[in-house]
C-alpha cells in the first residue's frame, strides 16, 4: 500500500546471533521502510531474530504489484511481507501466497476479519479528524457529520484523494450512518455524500506527509488525517485536537509470498510477529496499534499510552473497521468513480 511511502531501504544483516546462521535459517521480511519499518525491527524483527537463532535481512515494498510480479515470475526473494489488508484480500483471490499454519501461529486475540488462510493482520492505522484549536478553541468539529457542516463550521478543508476506501468510509458516516452499519458500503451513497462537500475541499492530499503539512502549515483548518501524523503533530506542539471518535480502522497484514524458498522458518518468524508479546513492543516506538489485543493484556504498555493508542479496546469501540474482503470485490470500481468525482 502506498501510504507509507518507501523512505529508504534497510537491507542488510539486522540481528546477530551467537552462532553463525547457515542459509537456510535466514529470512528476508519486507515492509513500507522509513520509521515504522525501524520501529518493527525493534518490535518483532531483532527479538525474533534472536529468540529463534536466525538472520532476518530486509527489504522494502511497494505493495502487491510487487509480490505479484515475483509470484508470476516464479522471482520470490522475500520470505514475508507486509501490506494493506485489502492488498492481502485481493493477493489471496489471485492465489499468490502461501497457506499459514494456524497450529503454528496463534492467531487468538486477532479480529476473526483479519485471520485468513493465507494472510493474518498485524497493525493498525487510522483515519481521524484533526482541526485546529486556533481557529476553533475547543469546539472545533467533532464528527464527520461537523465537518461536512459547512455553515456550522466555516474553514479550510482536506479529504484524501488518494484513499478512495477511507474517504468513501468518513463520507458514509457524515451521512449518519452508524460505525456498525457503516459496511458493507453504500458507495453510490457515499459519492453522494462526497459531492455535497466537493466544492469545500481546498486539498485533496497524496501522502500523510501532505496531510501534516496541510494542517501544521495552517493551509487548512480541518482535515482527515492519519493518527500517526496527527500525533507527531501533537508532540511537535502544534495547536490541534484529534480523537478517536468516529475514526476509521485500516489493518495491515502480512502474508508468506507463493514460492518462498524457507517458509517453515518464516512461518515461525510471523508466530512471533502476531504473538501479544512482541505485539505490545509496536506502540512503545510507534503510534500503529497492534493488531492482537492480548498485547494490552500484557502490561509491556504503559497505562498512560493506552488512552492514546487507536488499537486500544475502548478506542476500537468508537472507530469503523474496514472490510478487507468487502474491498476486495469493489474497489477497483468504487476508486474509478471516486476519482473521476473529486477531479471533475
Amino acid at each position: 500500500m502506498t501510504k507509507r511511502l518507501c523512505i529508504h531501504g534497510l537491507a542488510g544483516l539486522l540481528a546477530s546471533v551467537a552462532v553463525p546462521a547457515s542459509a537456510a535459517d535466514t529470512i528476508t521480511v519486507a515492509s513500507w521502510g522509513g520509521t515504522y519499518q525501524e520501529a518493527q525491527t525493534k518490535a518483532f524483527f531483532d527479538p525474533t531474530a534472536k529468540d529463534l537463532g536466525i538472520t532476518i535481512k530486509q527489504d522494502t515494498t511497494n505493495g502487491l504489484d510487487d509480490v505479484r510480479l515475483q509470484v508470476t515470475g516464479n522471482a520470490v526473494k522475500w520470505d514475508i511481507t507486509e501490506l494493506g489488508a485489502d492488498e492481502c484480500a485481493r493477493g489471496s483471490k489471485e492465489g499468490l501466497f502461501e497457506k499459514l499454519d494456524y497450529s503454528v501461529i496463534d492467531k487468538s486475540g486477532i479480529n476473526p476479519k483479519l485471520v485468513h488462510d493465507d494472510w493474518v493482520g498485524i497493525s493498525y492505522t487510522s483515519v481521524v479528524l484533526i482541526y485546529r484549536t486556533d481557529v476553533f478553541g475547543d469546539k472545533g468539529p467533532k464528527t464527520w457529520a461537523d465537518f461536512w457542516n459547512v455553515e456550522k463550521f466555516p474553514g479550510r478543508r482536506a479529504l484524501s484523494g488518494s484513499q478512495a476506501t477511507e474517504t468513501l468510509s468518513v463520507a458514509a458516516l457524515a451521512n449518519g450512518i452508524p460505525i456498525d452499519k457503516v459496511y458493507p458500503v453504500d458507495i453510490d451513497g457515499a459519492l453522494q455524500s462526497v459531492d455535497k462537500v466537493k466544492g469545500h475541499i481546498d486539498a485533496w492530499w497524496t501522502s500523510g506527509a501532505q496531510a501534516m503539512q496541510l494542517v501544521k502549515d495552517g493551509e487548512v483548518d480541518m482535515a482527515s488525517i492519519w493518527n500517526g501524523r496527527a500525533g507527531t503533530l501533537k508532540k511537535q506542539g502544534a495547536p490541534v485536537s484529534f480523537s478517536f471518535d468516529q475514526g476509521v480502522l485500516t489493518a495491515d497484514c502480512m502474508v508468506i509470498p507463493k514460492g518462498s524458498k524457507n517458509k517453515d522458518i518464516a512461518m515461525k518468524a510471523l508466530a512471533k510477529f502476531v504473538s501479544p508479546d512482541l505485539q505490545a513492543n509496536l506502540p512503545l516506538y510507534v503510534d500503529n496499534g497492534p493488531a492482537n489485543e492480548k498485547a494490552f493484556e500484557t502490561g509491556k504498555i504503559p497505562q498512560d499510552r493506552i488512552k492514546d493508542i487507536n488499537s486500544a479496546p475502548e478506542n476500537v469501540k468508537k472507530q469503523v473497521l474496514q472490510d478487507p474482503a468487502f474491498w476486495r470485490d469493489t474497489l477497483v470500481e468504487a476508486t474509478e468513480k471516486f476519482n473521476n468525482l473529486i477531479q471533475q
